[in-house]
Parts: C-alpha cells; sequence; structure tokens
C-alpha cells in the first residue's frame, strides 16, 4: 500500500512539474509556446491561453522579450480568401471568460530575432496587461510545423 501510494504521489509530481501555466492573481496564462525557426528569420509567433477568473475585463497590451527586438500584438483573418494580418494595440481577456492565442489568430509578434529558436529550447517573455501588470513567462519552443504545444507543456 505505502508503495502504491508513494508511486501515486511521485507520478502527480511528475505532471505537476511538467505544468507550464503562470498566473498573475485571478489570471491564468498556459502554455506559452513558439515555433522553431529557420536560421535568418527574422520573426516569430507566441501562442498560450489565456484566462480570466475576475469580474472585470483585462486586456494584453504588449511585451517584450530579450530574444527579439521588438514584441506586438497581431491577429490574423480570412478577407476575400487572402489571409491578412494586423497590428493590434491589445486583445481583451473578457470578465470570468478566455482568450485563445494560437496560429491562424490572434498571436504575438517577435520581430527582430536576435538567434533562431531553437526545438526544445525556451526563452523568457514579459506580458504587460492593463489591470494584472507585467507578467514573465517562459515560451517553450516547440517544431517548426507545430499546431499546439505538445502534450505536458
Amino acid at each position: 500500500m505505502t508503495r502504491t501510494l508513494a508511486g501515486f504521489c511521485l507520478a502527480v509530481l511528475a505532471v505537476l512539474g511538467h505544468a507550464h501555466e503562470y498566473e498573475a492573481g485571478k489570471l491564468l496564462i498556459g502554455h506559452p509556446w513558439a515555433r522553431a525557426t529557420a536560421s535568418g528569420a527574422p520573426v516569430a509567433g507566441v501562442f498560450l491561453t489565456l484566462e480570466n477568473g475576475t469580474g472585470d475585463t483585462d486586456r494584453l497590451t504588449g511585451g517584450d522579450s530579450a530574444v527579439a527586438q521588438r514584441v506586438e500584438l497581431h491577429s490574423m483573418t480570412m478577407d476575400n480568401g487572402m489571409m491578412k494580418m494586423r497590428h493590434l494595440e491589445a486583445i481583451e481577456v473578457p470578465a470570468r471568460g478566455a482568450q485563445k492565442l494560437a496560429p491562424g489568430g490572434l498571436h504575438i509578434m517577435l520581430f527582430g530575432l536576435k538567434a533562431p529558436l531553437k526545438e526544445g529550447e525556451s526563452f523568457p517573455l514579459t506580458l504587460n496587461f492593463e489591470r494584472a501588470g507585467k507578467v514573465k513567462v517562459n515560451v517553450k519552443v516547440e517544431p517548426m510545423g507545430a499546431t499546439a504545444p505538445a502534450h505536458g507543456n
């Protein structure tokens, strides 16, 4: 019985150790990730989920990272069969709601990459929110063709 309980506890700790979430009060930032980039690529996208447990809307207003010269917020939409990317001043996170930043939709752009993003590595990113303030996260780099973070991120 003791051995079984110890094994269960180790399994739970392993899962929790792989959790990739950050909290700022009642704002939860889940699974920040980016795709690996080719050598010389000047830009990359960052994706994550935002859950707001408060009764007030918050807004992601930008960020900064040592891996890029500039961090911007963007949206991608289809317009007459063409994908268009547009700069945004902010991304709303509704009160008691969620917002997903994912490929082909809302996302964070890194401009002027200082080095390629390599699969398996990670890098720091500070996110700026109107209400929650500055939140430091660690962005995991997934394979070039990834469409979602790998299981366990």
